[in-house]
């Protein structure tokens, strides 16, 4: 008998299957006594859930994909499986209530989206920021980008077997996040920015700490660099998959390291730069091989660069006030609430009816450790937003997993999905 044969006996075999066709099918050949032909399964399509509970999909992410043996011809990717109604929620609450919330959105990299809504908010307001303020929130965003991309480094390795390097990566996070709650006093989220500058001036010993940490971290960074760059195994899961080329790159909406993977050297911080980041030297990393391994190389070489912007922040920042003075948009301290009544009131009206912008929009946007950060903001003028939407990358680099995944190996999906690195916090708002 052929191995696409399979003799049919008794009525266990009819009972385990659900197709009507097939029942009925199988019910002449049990009523015959005789054997039914099986199609082979390697000759026909199968289709797959990965996702939304798979460890390799980043976070709540479906994709559906169709396979031909081991080839995947069809893929769709499915976000709404964590959607928290976070532009809704800006509606119903003040500006500065909306804060805390942006930590939950990209929450590997909290610092950086405080400061992009802050400064979203201070551009709809007209609030102009001290400069220590923003030296203060560029040192911040780097020290985010850095720890987001060790963990991106770090989840695209185990995802193709080099457990060792997630470990490496991931005891530097926590140095980072020592910092972090030296910083603001919290390691996770940390809603350190405000409305005008951050929360509380970093101290001068912590400085140090931070410097010291830039100093042991391109050895550390080298040490991975090495178990990788050579090793046959991880090179062939990264290089040559997940292939899309820069057209294909910029038609799809990409940004940061997934667009700059493909070479298109396109840079917020440098094409139109904010802070003081026109101040400070530094090289927009791209790479020409359009794939994962092209991703795998940008934010590597993106960290070295994070470093070199932070010694320059610190060299740079000089003393001065962190909170700007300006009592209609900016919450005054807590020492001039206590003593000075003008203070207690502009306080009382900020707590209670929040910033007022003037009617209209307005737009920013700043390059996060995955790309473009948006906020549109639609002011009617009272304290509450009319309508804020949020531009997050991982949604926009997203629409891209169809285009590098068909045609790959089913094996090569949690290695693309690992190299776009999505949040499914910020994707799915």
């Amino acid at each position: 008998m052929s191995s696409d044969q399979i003799p049919v006996s008794n009525t266990a075999t009819l009972e385990r299957v659900y197709d009507t066709r097939q029942r009925k099918i199988l019910q002449r050949v049990l009523d015959k006594d005789t054997t039914v032909m099986v199609d082979d399964p390697l000759e026909n399509d199968m289709v797959l859930n990965m996702g939304p509970q798979h460890p390799a999909t980043h976070g709540v992410l479906r994709v559906l994909i169709r396979m031909e043996g081991e080839t995947v011809v069809k893929c769709v990717p499915e976000l709404g499986y964590l959607h928290r109604g976070f532009e809704k929620l800006a509606e119903n609450m003040t500006y500065h209530e909306f804060i805390p919330h942006t930590d939950r959105l990209d929450y590997l990299a909290p610092m950086s989206n405080n400061v992009a809504i802050a400064m979203a908010i201070e551009k709809a307001a007209n609030v102009q920021v001290p400069e220590r303020a923003q030296w203060i929130r560029m040192l911040v965003c780097e020290m985010a980008r850095i720890s987001s991309h060790l963990l991106a480094m770090g989840a695209t390795c185990m995802d193709v077997g080099a457990l060792t390097v997630f470990l490496w990566t991931f005891r530097q996070r926590e140095f980072l996040y020592d910092l972090f709650e030296q910083i603001c006093g919290a390691r996770f989220t940390t809603s350190y920015t405000r409305v005008g500058g951050v929360a509380n001036d970093i101290d001068d010993d912590v400085l140090d700490q931070i410097r010291a940490y830039l100093r042991q971290f391109p050895d550390a960074l080298s040490q991975c660099e090495k178990l990788l760059n050579r090793n046959r195994i991880f090179v062939d899961r990264m290089a040559g998959i997940g292939y899309c080329p820069p057209e294909k790159a910029i038609q799809l909406g990409l940004s940061g390291p997934a667009l700059r993977g493909s070479g298109i050297a396109h840079d917020i911080r440098r094409d139109e730069p904010y802070l003081f980041y026109d101040q400070v030297d530094f090289d927009v990393i791209t790479n020409n091989d359009c794939d994962c391994w092209g991703r795998y190389q940008v934010r590597v070489q993106e960290m070295r660069e994070s470093v070199k912007i932070c010694h320059q922040v610190l060299d740079k920042m000089k003393p001065g006030p962190v909170m700007a003075n300006d009592p209609n948009h900016v919450l005054p301290r807590k020492a001039e609430i206590y003593t000075k009544m003008e203070e207690l009131i502009n306080d009382f009206m900020l707590v209670n009816f929040g910033t007022m912008p003037e009617a209209g929009e307005s737009y920013f946007a700043l390059e996060s450790p995955k790309g473009e950060l948006g906020f549109f903001v639609v002011s009617d003028g009272t304290g509450y937003p009319w309508k804020m939407k949020i531009r997050s990358p991982s949604s926009s680099n997203l629409q891209a997993l169809q285009y590098m995944v068909e045609g790959s190996m089913i094996a090569d999906v949690v290695a693309i999905i690992g190299s776009v690195d999505p949040v499914m916090g910020e994707a799915d708002k």
